[in-house]
């Protein structure tokens, strides 16, 4: 059946919109379902019955497997089957009344206000690298940009005068995001006076460059987050989509609406948003027990 799940993977890659990390993790886990029914001597999706892809689940349990990886296995093998189903590869579909494991809903981790201040304040202004570095943690937390999104964008898409961000989410959906002032003023002097210095050859459309003028790589925004956290002193763990979850906390705790923050994070659902209450929530039970003196 591999030639199967590379149709699907043609049909999810050209219809769907998918990032290239989702189409891969779905590459992966089709391959581990496919590994096991072969194993079982099963060659055509019509042997599969739902008690089949229920021993598979299983064994993966068995294994050590995560709820949330049990999950998005479960995603893809019921997306799988629907494909095969909808192009008359199968008559039938065992995974149409699938049951998805739960999976715990974790608070993400959040810094303080103080912390980013911390954090942005170490970064220092006489040098190219230290404009653009300054310029990509205050945009990060910002506007909550997903570090893909920040890396792909370009020159174009930020409008300076009107304090604003136009990207690319999740599905290739484009969102305008708004802007603080502090971001814009690092934008300006990083575009007035750092970026052409890194852009060697003036051949980059991107906004955010390397040392050696190429476009900036996800890793690279990680080493330069990692850099500055620890100048900082910050002990908590800390990746760009942290400053991504302390921008929509700090904005819910200062009293923004959640459907606001939903759209500018581009989450399609309005549940997945309803993380940050929880946050928020977490955060005024600790001032609570803190300060009142009967607490």
């Amino acid at each position: 059946m591999q030639d199967y799940k590379e149709s699907f993977l043609n049909y999810i890659t050209a219809e769907k919109g998918l990032s290239v990390n989702t189409i891969e993790s779905y590459g992966r886990d089709l391959d581990r379902y496919l590994k096991h029914l072969e194993l079982k001597g099963l060659q055509s999706p019509e042997e599969v019955t739902r008690q089949v892809i229920a021993g598979f689940l299983a064994d993966l349990e068995k294994c050590g497997y995560a709820p949330n990886s049990l999950a998005r296995q479960v995603a893809s093998i019921r997306s799988f089957h629907k494909f095969l189903l909808r192009d008359g590869l199968s008559t039938v579909n065992p995974a149409q009344h699938l049951d998805t494991p739960r999976t715990p809903r974790m608070l993400p981790d959040v810094l303080s206000v103080q912390q980013v201040e911390r954090l942005l304040d170490v970064v220092g202004s006489s040098t190219a690298i230290d404009l653009r570095d300054k310029a990509i943690l205050e945009l990060l937390y910002a506007s909550g940009l997903r570090v893909s999104e920040l890396i792909s964008l370009e020159v174009s898409d930020v409008d300076l005068q009107a304090g604003l961000v136009r990207c690319l989410g999740k599905g290739s959906k484009e969102r305008i995001v708004p802007v603080g002032s502090k971001a814009i003023a690092s934008l300006k002097k990083y575009l007035a006076h750092g970026r052409h210095r890194l852009d060697k050859k003036s051949l980059q459309f991107s906004l955010f460059l390397n040392n050696r003028g190429g476009k900036l790589s996800r890793q690279g925004v990680w080493k330069i987050l990692k850099k500055y956290v620890h100048l900082a002193q910050i002990k908590e763990k800390v990746s760009p989509h942290t400053l991504r979850h302390s921008f929509a906390t700090h904005l819910l705790e200062n009293g923004a609406d959640l459907r606001s923050v939903q759209e500018m994070l581009g989450h399609v659902s309005i549940s997945t948003t309803q993380i940050y209450t929880h946050v928020s929530q977490e955060h005024l039970k600790k001032v609570y027990y803190r300060w009142h003196p009967r607490a």
